[in-house]
């Protein structure tokens, strides 16, 4: 989950951080153009300065982008790379280092391994609770949504839901954060059975993306696919439907039809039409 962004040129005339045409594409949703662009920061990076900090930083930038794109496996692999880079280089509790297990964990979640993702998010949650910096409590939320997730992916709806609410109080859970753990705490409804509650807190969610926009486009589908389920739910299958239809268009245009988020849009409809799963419904 991307929470910085690198500070372009300010009021004292420093230069512009060479990752900011980097993290300005990741946050148009223009995914496989900012992985490219990441990449050659890298590489140039690399090569210019050897150990270079901005070099493996924007490799964490490729891997964000490569899970946009659903491609979780190699995205996995790419943090796998890095973890040590980061530890060697900006120790093992800095920030981001911290951020950079956070993105990993939850990339586990979407290759099915939500026990590991459990153990992490909560591992680094420990160690940004007990931290200083001024941005550790972000760090702090992110790893917590994360923990809503895999515990969500594990049917454990009811430790998802109080970890989701207790986050939401707190004074940090803004702007995306807020976004993403309504999402958490409408999933963890919807797999209580409380869907008038979810659907509630789907639109809330709503409403938030209408807000922000420009921050939100790696949670394509998100928003339409927490309502559809609680739709269903609630016996309103027309609209659940095109609920559904709507988030798995949505997903394959801005994040791949291999996006995890695609394939549970894809779900969904199966379930809404009574096929078996792993069909295309559009196919």
């Amino acid at each position: 989950m991307r929470l910085f962004r690198p500070r372009g040129r300010n009021d004292a005339g420093r230069s512009a951080s060479p990752l900011t045409r980097t993290m300005d594409l990741l946050k148009d949703g223009r995914f496989a153009e900012a992985e490219a662009e990441a990449r050659e920061v890298a590489s140039a990076r690399s090569a210019l300065h050897g150990d270079d900090p901005y070099a493996p930083r924007a490799l964490s930038i490729a891997a964000v982008a490569m899970g946009a794109q659903g491609r979780h496996a190699e995205a996995l692999a790419q943090y796998d790379e890095l973890l040590p880079v980061f530890g060697r280089i900006f120790g093992a509790e800095h920030l981001l280092t911290l951020k950079l297990r956070s993105d990993r964990a939850q990339t586990l979640v979407a290759l099915d391994r939500s026990a590991e993702s459990e153990a992490e998010c909560a591992a680094v949650a420990r160690i940004a609770d007990r931290g200083t910096g001024p941005h550790l409590p972000l760090v702090a939320v992110a790893a917590r949504n994360g923990l809503v997730f895999a515990l969500n992916a594990q049917g454990r709806h009811e430790e998802a839901e109080a970890i989701a609410r207790d986050a939401l109080a707190g004074r940090f859970a803004e702007g995306r954060l807020a976004l993403v753990l309504r999402l958490g705490l409408a999933r963890s409804l919807n797999g209580q059975g409380r869907h008038e509650e979810a659907l509630t807190e789907a639109e809330h969610a709503g409403a938030l993306r209408r807000d922000l926009p420009e921050l939100t486009r790696a949670e394509t589908g998100g928003v339409e696919l927490a309502v559809a389920t609680a739709q269903l739910g609630l016996g309103r299958t027309d609209e659940a439907r095109a609920g559904a239809a709507d988030a798995l268009d949505a997903c394959r245009t801005v994040l791949g039809p291999d996006h995890y988020r695609a394939a549970e849009a894809r779900s969904l409809l199966d379930r809404i039409d009574g096929r078996s799963p792993g069909r295309d419904s559009e196919g």
